[in-house]
């Protein structure tokens, strides 16, 4: 009986370690993960721009130019691919020639959808594209579709990237830069269902039509205002109207916000004070963006069999309760290690996309919603989402590595969800593998099929002791990406330990 009894629990053992499985396809597929999925979004809301990207250049805090010295090398650490600007609601009530020219003489404006304060203006086209090219991005701008003209828009495309002798031209050099800027990425409006206009799909159809008609430029990526969600009807019923001008659009965009609670009226859920139920709705409600994403590519299919448009997730992230003190309408919130995970997981999922999605932006880069950094006064913090995007930045432009991955449930109440989540590339002889386990009670063993040899391994985890635990101003961080140990190859074969809640890069070089 002890003999038999001892054979049961290998048996036992054995497809314990079977149940996660990890095998990378190693042929080539000729599919880059475009490093603008690794994007950022930046609107006037809150202290995003002000305080959190741009003190003035008298401010007491270190700056270059105004530009906060301590984000700006942040930033530039991270790789940050491409940034969007001025929104969001906020860009379809912007008019861009109000934030040229002397800052003493620019208009103020209120802010109407976020917090009813007033700016001045100080930071406009020049401040952005200047900030663009200090920490080496791609600018992503979003044209005034809800309150603009198609005039307004023509003149902007004119003044930001003509060479040409007009009066556009003219008066950027007057008002100091001599050469365009290389902006390549244009949004022809936002949310245009919603803050952006209230428009109608078909009619938001004819809009876009008519702008993206005019703006012209060589290389130009212009991006239809796309759904929020689920919403295929939005989708199919713009595809249907432009479907004899499809070369107009080189992007759709979706929006799609992790809310815990799925509740845009009442709570979201607080950003800090949560236990398990929260955890684990918040993780079940971002893992939908797959299906999303999946549903809409489907739609775009009957219209695009070629593929020639892509999905831009260009807003993304958790959105919870504001901090308790903060101001209404300025969507402060704290970023734990639950948005760790959440970061980790969007992007596992939309590297496996990469044939479609060829850009994403999560929501924002400073300060408001899934921030990667915060900023109070004269400190500044890096989230345990900025170190998740410091960790994936192996992935830039890398070739995709298809996956078959078999992971065991992480059950809670009744409901079950994926453990783990994954993706994989290849590039400069190294091959990446980024991993999830969003079990906070277990740590996982996961098998890898690796198809062949490797000579070196290192890993890299993000992780700390609580799922609430946060990095805090003046204080050491708690959630930060430190070394891993990962084992060896053996025989085409790594065997590796996911911890509770944790993020891991496995780096195998040939």
């Amino acid at each position: 009986m002890k003999t038999t009894a001892f054979f049961i629990c290998l048996i036992l053992a054995g497809n314990l370690l079977a149940q996660n499985k990890l095998i990378l396809k190693t042929d080539s597929t000729g599919i880059k993960i475009n490093k603008e999925i690794y994007g950022h979004f930046s609107e006037h809301l809150g202290t995003c721009i002000y305080e959190g990207i741009y003190v003035g250049e008298n401010s007491d805090i270190p700056n270059i130019n105004g530009y906060r010295t301590d984000v700006v090398e942040a930033l530039k650490a991270l790789k940050i691919p491409v940034l969007r600007w001025p929104g969001g609601c906020f860009a379809d009530t912007y008019h861009w020639k109000d934030g040229i020219g002397p800052k003493e003489d620019r208009p103020s404006i209120v802010n109407v959808f976020w917090g009813g304060v007033t700016e001045d203006n100080s930071f406009g086209t020049h401040e952005f594209l200047d900030f663009c090219e200090l920490i080496g991005t791609e600018p992503y701008l979003s044209i005034n579709v809800g309150s603009g003209t198609v005039e307004e828009a023509i003149d902007w495309v004119e003044y930001v990237t003509s060479s040409n002798e007009s009066p556009m031209t003219e008066l950027r050099k007057k008002n100091g830069r001599e050469d365009p800027w290389d902006v390549k990425f244009w949004g022809i409006g936002n949310e245009n269902w919603g803050c952006g206009g209230d428009m109608r799909s078909e009619y938001y159809a004819d809009v876009f039509r008519n702008f993206s008609s005019y703006i012209r430029g060589n290389g130009f990526q212009k991006v239809i205002c796309g759904p929020s969600a689920d919403d295929l009807e939005w989708t199919e019923n713009i595809l249907e109207v432009i479907k004899d001008k499809l070369n107009l659009a080189q992007g759709l965009s979706m929006h799609y916000y992790t809310l815990p609670t799925a509740n845009w009226e009442g709570s979201k859920g607080s950003s800090i004070d949560f236990d398990e139920d929260m955890w684990f709705a918040t993780i079940r409600n971002t893992m939908y963006v797959e299906d999303y994403i999946r549903s809409h590519l489907a739609v775009m299919d009957k219209y695009d069999p070629d593929g020639d448009i892509k999905l831009i997730v260009d807003e993304w992230g958790t959105w919870y309760d504001k901090l308790e003190g903060t101001k209404e309408g300025f969507l402060q919130q704290q970023n734990t290690l639950r948005d760790a995970l959440v970061a980790g997981i969007n992007l596992n999922i939309f590297n496996n996309h990469a044939d479609r999605i060829s850009m994403a932006n999560i929501a924002q880069i400073v300060n408001v919603l899934q921030s990667v950094i915060m900023t109070r006064g004269a400190q500044m913090v890096k989230t345990p989402t900025y170190y998740v995007f410091q960790m994936y930045n192996v992935h830039q432009d890398a070739e995709l590595i298809p996956i078959e991955l078999k992971s065991e449930n992480y059950d809670y109440n009744g409901e079950h969800i994926p453990a783990i989540t994954a993706s994989a590339s290849h590039k400069n002889g190294m091959t990446n593998i980024t991993i999830t386990n969003s079990n906070p009670n277990q740590s996982l063993p996961v098998d890898l099929l690796l198809g062949k040899a490797y000579k070196n391994v290192r890993g890299n985890i993000i992780n700390a002791k609580a799922i609430t635990d946060y990095n805090d101003f003046g204080k050491d961080e708690k959630v930060v990406m430190t070394d891993y140990s990962i084992g060896k190859v053996k025989n085409g074969e790594l065997h590796v330990t996911m911890p509770a809640h944790s993020v891991v890069l496995i780096q195998l070089e040939e």
